[in-house]
């Protein structure tokens, strides 16, 4: 399993109309490819600008196949130019991460 934790920053007061767009355009066309994230969440406390997601894969191998498959998809394409018309993401960053062998990992 290999999990693909992106963490993202927005402008102040823009985390809303992000959402908006990422819901109506990026979301249908993302889990069309990748499936359903493990997690997306919005920050509770911290930074009220930030929000983080993470996505399973079985390896480097599917991951980039699906993510080969979703930037393709005309439909993510034309949420990756909505999202960048909106001009609300301020950075991004992900890590790629394996899980212990001591813990018992969550069924995806």
């Amino acid at each position: 399993m290999l999990l693909d934790v992106r963490t993202y920053r927005v402008k102040p007061g823009q985390l809303k109309a992000h959402f908006e767009v990422y819901e109506k355009y990026g979301k249908p066309a993302q889990t069309k490819h990748l499936g359903q994230p493990l997690v997306y969440l919005r920050t509770e406390t911290g930074d009220p600008n930030e929000y983080l997601h993470i996505w399973v894969y079985e390896n480097a191998a599917d991951r980039e196949k699906k993510r080969a498959a979703m930037m393709a998809d005309a439909g993510w394409q034309d949420y990756l130019k909505r999202s960048a018309e909106l001009g609300a993401l301020v950075s991004q960053s992900n890590k790629l991460m394996l899980p212990v062998d001591f813990f018992d990992q969550p069924k995806v």
